[in-house]
C-alpha cells in the first residue's frame, strides 16, 4: 500500500479567513490610479500654462500653444476623473 506524507491542514474558520491582509495586486492598482490622477492634474496645469503663455507661438512647427494648451487641458481632466474613478472602484471592490 502507498502512503502519503501529506499533513492533513486544518480548516480556517470565517473570522480567519476575514483577517487576511490585502492582496499586493490591489495595492499596486491602487498606486496606478494614484499615478494616473496626478499625472492628469499635471497635464490640466501644463495645459493651462500653454493656453495662457503660449497661445500665439508655434510649438514644434506642428501647432501653436493655444491647440496644445486646449489639449493639455482635456486630456489632463479626463485623466484626473479617470484615476479618481479607478480609486473609487479599487477601495470599494478591492
Amino acid at each position: 500500500m502507498a502512503r502519503t506524507d501529506k499533513k492533513e491542514q486544518p480548516q480556517k474558520t470565517d473570522s480567519q479567513q476575514q483577517d487576511t491582509p490585502p492582496k499586493l495586486p490591489n495595492m499596486g492598482l491602487g498606486m496606478v490610479a494614484i499615478a494616473v490622477y496626478i499625472i492628469g492634474g499635471v497635464a490640466t496645469f501644463a495645459g493651462i500654462v500653454l493656453w495662457v503663455f503660449y497661445r500665439d507661438a508655434t510649438l514644434w512647427g506642428i501647432g501653436t500653444g493655444e491647440a496644445f494648451g486646449y489639449l493639455g487641458i482635456c486630456v489632463g481632466l479626463i485623466m484626473t476623473i479617470f484615476g479618481v474613478l479607478l480609486m473609487r472602484l479599487f477601495r470599494n471592490h478591492g
